[in-house]
């Protein structure tokens, strides 16, 4: 955001509030189109504006964002999202589990969500990850040094994917339990990559922020 839209915006708020000192030194400002925001001069007439302290975390925004691709993926069972995070906090990536559309028409109506013996029908052999999306769709950015976030532990097929792209940190909201040897893989790789592995603690009912998306 420019200085003159930031000017602009303080101007209208000022302006609204009949305080005439207000409108003389931002309308002075605005004409002689010198940037004076956060300036000196500018403290007398910003002493009351108080900034909304009731945020949510950097963590809950991004597994938000997670939770928000998931819903996109027309898995009738699990639904997955992934968000890659640069370590200036600018979100580089996102995926959900779908599969392949690259040169396929209507995808995901042309392969089976089952899990079954035939190959045909075993939707586990065709399904792209939400992590591998998420990596695929960087769209050129540098992923190395980034977090990835993920509404589910990653299986050892994209923790490869993350370690040989360069990612150093994963938060991940749900497990399936390491039992699974796939899942028991997958924390051997980012352990021994040294990479750093966190579980999001939720601070409220996931369930009904789910329900609240949909009405949305």
């Amino acid at each position: 955001m420019s200085w003159v839209f930031q000017l602009f915006q303080r101007y209208k708020v000022y302006a609204s509030s009949g305080n005439e000192d207000c409108k003389r030194h931002y309308t002075l400002s605005l004409t002689c189109c010198e940037p004076t925001i956060g300036k000196k001069a500018d403290v007398k007439c910003l002493a009351d504006e108080k900034q909304r302290t009731r945020v949510i975390a950097w963590d809950q925004y991004f597994m938000g964002v997670a939770l928000i691709s998931a819903q996109r993926s027309k898995d009738p069972n699990t639904q997955v999202g992934a968000c890659i995070v640069n370590p200036t906090k600018r979100i580089v990536g996102v995926g959900y589990n779908g599969m392949p559309d690259k040169g396929i028409k209507d995808n995901d109506d042309k392969f089976s969500w089952g899990k079954e013996s035939d190959y045909k029908k075993d939707k586990l052999l065709y399904v792209c990850h939400a992590e591998m999306n998420a990596i695929i769709n960087k769209m050129g950015a540098d992923i190395q040094g980034c977090t990835l976030y993920t509404t589910l532990y990653p299986c050892n097929e994209c923790s490869k994917l993350m370690i040989q792209s360069g990612i150093r940190k994963v938060v991940y909201l749900e497990s399936k339990g390491f039992e699974n040897r796939k899942y028991a893989a997958s924390r051997l790789l980012l352990q021994r990559a040294n990479i750093k592995i966190k579980k999001y603690q939720p601070k409220g009912n996931m369930k009904g922020l789910i329900e609240a998306l949909e009405k949305l």
